[in-house]
């Protein structure tokens, strides 16, 4: 795959994860019985929060694979 496909795809990954934040902040204000800001600022708010769930995926992601790889290592030396 190319670099410019990859890009591409990870475009739209990033729109769709805003997309979503911005459809849960939506539901949450209405939920709570606010006032759904403006479209501009709710997008604001919803690229915020997608930022913070792809760095905390992101990590966890890490820790997960770590343990993966003790795991598979202390199997392998115990054989």
């Amino acid at each position: 795959m190319d670099d410019k496909t990859k890009r591409e795809i990870k475009k739209i990954a990033r729109n769709t994860e805003v997309k979503i934040a911005e459809s849960i902040l939506r539901w949450k204000y209405k939920k709570e019985g606010k006032r759904i800001p403006e479209d501009g600022n709710l997008h604001t708010q919803s690229r915020v929060v997608a930022d913070k769930a792809h760095r905390v995926l992101s990590r966890r992601g890490k820790n997960i694979w770590e343990e993966l790889k003790k795991t598979y290592r202390k199997t392998k030396e115990d054989e």
